[in-house]
């Protein structure tokens, strides 16, 4: 048994091949969109990918298991579970196999069951695998079930989909899910589809696997007998999820489109972009807000959740444009596609423009502080309950625009988050919305703890 492991940091998502050399055949577990490491994969090893799998329908991620079948001519092999909400809907013209709990497929002489793990969403499932050189399984691939220190959040229906009262009984089906686990050989590998970073849980761990015994120890959610107890520890404190969770669920539901049916790029190298248009300038937060376009948002390609601070603001039925180098145009548009960002007409080239004179005001904590300047902390909730600036008003930079009557147009105010990233993105939102007086606070809390001003705690 060959198994291959590929990692988005971006997106913090793993994804798996599993090939059987000698019968010269593999499969792909929860593929990318960005097809190219399976079929460097498949080339270098000489196996044929005969089959591509998920473990759910994604919230997070455009799944890339239709774009590596069109490829390849492999079978999607997809779940049946869940109720009719969650029936996959792709056109009828894809090969596609359906799974049930207890389904077994074979990829040679490597073996994998079908194991129904719903709770994180009503089909998920997860994978089983047992090598020929064996008789008993080497390990689990669990989707968004397992993760490394933690388990998957079973909110994101209501909080994504907009299907209420379903994330009590998500919990009760997750616990479930680890009782059964419990009863399960210690020394199984798991193999998760996420790591530390996703929004799919509220404490998954950094390393990429791990076993089933060592989860049984030190797993919070393998802590709990009581059930009643495991739900309300599972619901409290999930971190915000995106905006953009709800489309992807639409998306991989239906099937997303090829990415050679998508409208070529235009380079553009005016400066007459659409003020109603969501317009994002990729390059660092230093050179925006130094000089920028009118009526742009600064998302830096640079930052850590590029895509995901997209994914709060893009309108889905509209378009967006970018303004970018073109030497870097083409890993930002692959990262924009991994989250659905397709409807992208064209780019700006940062190489040509003019920016002129628009600027974000930057000021440290020290002057902010004694200027007595009021303060919007856009952290997440689970950040600003630990520590914050005394008085600050808290709204998650994901849901600035909902709350536009509740900020001071007509005085100065500053924006604050962890480093000076998030607030950056934040500030110039504002200011495309008419706030002219908002000033990004450099190196966030993390600076003013470092200036030792004053903090509360929890």
């Amino acid at each position: 048994m060959l198994l291959k492991y590929f990692y988005d940091d971006m997106l913090a998502q793993a994804s798996y091949f599993v090939g059987c050399p000698a019968g010269g055949t593999a499969i792909v577990i929860d593929p990318a969109r960005d097809i190219t490491p399976y079929l460097e994969a498949s080339e270098k090893h000489g196996l044929k990918i005969e089959y591509v799998t998920e473990t759910h329908i994604h919230a997070d991620f455009v799944s890339g298991i239709r774009e590596l079948a069109h490829a390849t001519g492999a079978t999607m092999l997809v779940s049946d579970e869940g109720d009719e909400n969650w029936k996959y809907q792709f056109p009828p013209t894809d090969k596609v196999q359906l799974l049930k709990d207890g389904d077994e497929i074979m990829v040679g002489g490597v073996k994998l069951e079908v194991i129904h793990t719903p709770g994180h969403t009503p089909e998920s499932i997860s994978f089983m695998v047992t090598d020929s050189s064996a008789d008993e399984p080497l390990g689990i691939f669990t989707g968004d079930f397992l993760f490394v220190g933690d388990v998957g959040r079973p909110d994101l229906l209501e909080e994504a989909a907009g299907i209420m009262d379903t994330r009590e009984e998500g919990a009760r089906q997750q616990f479930a899910n680890v009782e059964r686990f419990k009863e399960m050989p210690d020394y199984l590998q798991v193999f998760p589809a996420h790591g530390a970073g996703s929004a799919c849980g509220k404490a998954l761990g950094a390393v990429p696997s791990t076993t089933l015994g060592y989860e049984k120890r030190f797993n919070p959610a393998f802590q709990f007998d009581n059930e009643d107890a495991f739900v309300d520890w599972l619901l409290e404190g999930q971190p915000e999820a995106p905006r953009y969770f709800g489309q992807m669920k639409y998306i991989n539901k239906v099937g997303a489109p090829l990415l050679s049916e998508l409208p070529e790029l235009e380079r553009r190298t005016d400066t007459d972009v659409p003020q109603d248009a969501l317009v994002i300038d990729t390059r660092n937060g230093a050179d925006f807000a130094d000089a920028h376009l009118p009526d742009t948002v600064s998302i830096p390609a640079s930052a850590g959740g590029f895509n995901t601070y997209v994914g709060w603001y893009v309108d889905f039925e509209g378009e967006t444009y970018l303004v970018a180098y073109d030497d870097q145009i083409d890993s930002i548009m692959q990262a924009l596609r991994a989250v659905g960002v397709d409807n992208v007409p064209a780019y700006y080239s940062a190489d040509e423009l003019d920016f002129g004179g628009e600027t974000v005001p930057q000021q440290t904590p020290k002057q902010i502080y004694d200027a007595g300047v009021k303060i919007i902390d856009v952290r997440g909730a689970s950040e600003y309950d630990s520590e914050h600036i005394p008085g600050v008003k808290h709204i998650h930079m994901g849901k600035i625009l909902d709350h536009l009557n509740d900020i001071p147009k007509e005085e100065y105010f500053a924006v604050q988050c962890g480093s000076g990233v998030r607030s950056q993105v934040v500030a110039s939102l504002l200011q495309k919305h008419g706030f002219h007086n908002v000033i990004n606070m450099q190196g966030g809390i993390s600076a003013w703890k470092q200036a030792n001003l004053p903090l509360e705690q929890g």
